[in-house]
């Protein structure tokens, strides 16, 4: 009798295989949790992101109309001067380079008249969706 319970003491040690699933299907479920909490928080910053470029582009955009008396006619007239400009003299080179947004896409620039509007396609990378984000 006194080798029966030994055997079954040192039986008992290891995990049963229900134990394990159960583990792991807990730990699947956690993980779950993380990356979709993750992926929102991603979302969030590279809305912020995108909201800090189009600040520094509309800047730029005011500086330009501010020295030349219009808006420049692309994005590109605030890296390199338009040969097409009445006084060249007066342009000055205001963006090193012409950022992409977070999402690695260009961003759109419109004249409309004397206003302009900058946007960010945002995740989707379709125009006019709620996920646009939007500066004039």
């Amino acid at each position: 009798m006194q080798r029966n319970r030994k055997s079954r003491k040192n039986f008992r040690r290891g995990f049963t295989l229900l134990e394990v699933m159960l583990v792991l299907i807990i730990l699947v479920v956690i993980a779950g949790f993380a990356i979709r909490n993750f992926t929102g928080v991603l979302d969030q910053a590279n809305k912020r992101a995108a909201t800090a470029q189009l600040a520094q582009l509309s800047s730029a955009i005011k500086q330009y109309q501010l020295m030349m008396q219009q808006l420049p006619s692309s994005l590109d007239s605030l890296m390199t001067q338009p040969a097409d400009l009445a006084n060249p003299g007066d342009w000055t080179k205001l963006l090193d380079k012409i950022p992409v947004d977070p999402w690695n896409r260009p961003y759109e620039y419109k004249v409309n008249g004397s206003s302009f509007e900058l946007r960010s396609l945002g995740a989707d990378g379709q125009s006019g969706t709620s996920d646009d984000i939007v500066s004039s």
